[in-house]
């Protein structure tokens, strides 16, 4: 989810898309919260860990 979100950052900011922009941004901070929770043993989604 963060590489995804990183993905469409850099597209957005090329292509001066600001929804794509929006979007990126909005799956990076997801992908860092489910990674965070993850990494401090909080189970995500029924699993013990987050890749």
């Amino acid at each position: 989810m963060i590489i995804l979100g990183v993905i469409l950052l850099v597209i957005g900011l090329v292509a001066n898309i600001a929804i794509l922009w929006t979007l990126g941004v909005v799956l990076v901070l997801i992908g860092a919260v489910l990674w965070l929770a993850g990494a401090v043993g909080h189970a995500v989604g029924g699993r013990s860990h987050y890749w």
